[in-house]
């Protein structure tokens, strides 16, 4: 869908009675950025790269100086630095490996990408009682290592590697995901897919998973109750370019819980749908609303690997979705319990789905009122909607980078909120409400919204509401509750309009509608019926338990 050309930047909604209110720390092309609810920059760590930027109680934050160039080149970053309010280096890890690049000095370096996680924290972001250490403590980093396994490929391969590394710089504990090629359920159409073209990238070699994150599991209630693949110092990661979801057992390293690729393997797989290039994947850490769920920002765009097929001819990114979904859900039942999509975010799925959606990058954090901060990455935007899906603050980055002459991205990877009282540095800041705009009436200086005339045409009545190809009556009633007239009082009981001197709308015998037609698309009686239950349920566009479900006919 399009986007306009021009439009506000920085807060643009906020609650603050309805908001968890705290600092926000995202990565931006000046360096790692915090601020408060409302957009003031509390301070800026210029430079500090971040992939991603996290926070730690006292007003420390983790970042990189850089990240590896070169042909050979992948997403490395040279280090992964803990660094003071002030700027000091307080703790560095840049020896993963001794890197050789053509045409430079070999050079120590981290390659993290991603993730990482400092001991304390099983999420990285704040959850009462789960603070993440901040003079000691063991730190997972995720981590390339190129290298060649002829069961998967005959191609170099940049393969995913977890590190577990010491506060003194040892290296305690390894995972490399290649080892465990039989335990991801790919089937035959998809090794055959992955071996000819493992998502290559030049000469730095083929990115076949995508690890994007990786946490532990940390306290939780599934352990508790005797379920060992939910021990604590599991760790639960995803892989975008696999559409797979995995838990780790620490102990022997297998892959103990799964979802994906086969999204149809049972029914309980098949009410949640393809989760495709997902980011973010994580289990809500206790004290926090939700504790115990997985939450993912389920991307859409393209990935995975099957057959080849009309849209991916060599079987790679093989499965598509033109929307995201942030995705909160049971990981025994597997039963989707809470959800934003384009329904809850009051988009037509097939027409207007696409302005809920990022096909990279983004992240979803549940606070602890409840509420979620989602980064939709892809446009820099950031929103905290509450449990019913209302959006209590918003905020559209302002920092852009020129990636190639005239084309720029405000792109953000992952956003983390957390509470005052981890910044001691600074006063808690004035907290100010923010009026929604009214778009229908903003302007732009020099815009004009004069009305010179209104035409009344014979026959017509001069209220209904026109839609390209829809019938006023047959799409906006519900046989409850009509429009208003221009004097503000009500319209009809049947759901029909008002007249312009207010009176009731005109006698309608079919109040409830029996379709609306968009173009290609009929929605019959159903349809509208489910798309509203949809909008006000938890379960939303693909229902909750199999609830209401939308089943249009293009």
């Amino acid at each position: 869908m399009g986007y306009p050309t021009i439009y506000p930047t920085g807060v643009t909604i906020y609650d603050k009675d309805a908001a968890w209110n705290g600092y926000t720390l995202f990565p931006t092309p000046k360096g790692a950025l915090l601020i408060d609810m409302n957009g003031r920059e509390v301070n800026r760590w210029a430079g500090l790269a971040g992939f991603p930027n996290k926070l730690l109680p006292g007003g420390s934050v983790f970042g990189s100086s850089g990240a590896r160039g070169g042909s050979a080149a992948y997403q490395d970053q040279l280090d992964l630095l803990q660094v003071s309010w002030d700027g000091k280096v307080e703790w560095k890890w840049d020896h993963t490996e001794l890197v050789h690049d053509e045409g430079r000095e070999p050079r120590y370096m981290a390659r993290q990408h991603h993730d990482f996680e400092r001991e304390g924290s099983p999420t990285g972001y704040y959850a009462p009682g789960l603070d993440p250490k901040t003079d000691s403590g063991n730190t997972l980093i995720l981590t390339h290592e190129n290298s060649y396994h002829p069961e998967i490929t005959n191609q170099l391969l940049i393969d995913d590697k977890i590190i577990e590394v010491t506060w003194e710089g040892e290296v305690v504990w390894e995972w490399r995901a290649a080892d465990h090629f039989e335990e991801f359920g790919f089937s035959e159409a998809a090794r055959k897919s992955l071996y000819a073209n493992p998502a290559m990238r030049g000469e730095a070699g083929g990115d076949w998973l995508h690890v994007n994150c990786i946490s532990t599991l940390g306290p939780n209630k599934w352990f508790d109750r005797g379920d060992l693949r939910f021990a604590p110092e599991n760790i639960l990661f995803d892989a975008r370019n696999a559409n797979i979801l995995a838990i780790i057992d620490k102990q022997t390293g297998k892959i103990v819980w799964k979802l994906g690729p086969d999204f149809a393997e049972n029914e309980a797989v098949k009410k949640i749908g393809p989760i495709i290039g997902q980011h973010h994947l994580h289990l809500i850490p206790r004290g926090l609303p939700g504790a115990g769920d997985l939450l993912v920002f389920d991307n859409g765009g393209a990935a995975g690997y099957d057959a080849p097929n009309a849209i991916a001819p060599d079987g790679v990114s093989a499965v598509h979705r033109d929307y995201s979904r942030v995705l909160e859900i049971n990981p025994v039942t597997l039963e989707i319990v809470w959800q934003y999509t384009p329904v809850e975010a009051g988009f037509m799925p097939f027409s207007d789905g696409s302005k809920f959606y990022s096909s990279f990058i983004s992240s979803a954090q549940r606070l602890e009122n409840g509420n979620t901060l989602i980064t939709e990455g892809s446009d820099g935007r950031l929103i905290e909607v509450t449990p019913d899906h209302r959006i209590v603050w918003e905020y559209i980055s302002p920092y852009f980078k020129e990636f190639a002459p005239g084309f720029a991205t405000n792109m953000v990877y992952r956003a983390y909120r957390a509470p005052y009282s981890w910044v001691p540095q600074v006063p808690k800041p004035e907290e100010e409400s923010i009026v929604p705009i009214d778009v229908t009436t903003f302007r732009v200086p020099g815009a004009r919204d004069d009305v010179l005339k209104v035409t009344t045409v014979d026959g017509v009545d001069p209220n209904k509401q026109s839609l390209t190809g829809t019938d006023d009556d047959e799409f906006g009633g519900d046989g409850k509750s009509g429009g208003k007239g221009d004097s503000g009082k009500d319209g009809g009981a049947d759901g029909s309009t008002g007249s312009a001197d207010g009176s009731a709308g005109s006698d309608r015998t079919d109040a409830a509608p029996d379709h609306a037609d968009f173009c290609m698309v009929r929605l019959d009686k159903d349809d509208i019926k489910n798309l509203s239950a949809a909008r006000k349920s938890d379960g939303g566009l693909f229902g909750k338990s199999g609830g209401p479900k939308i089943t249009y006919t293009l």
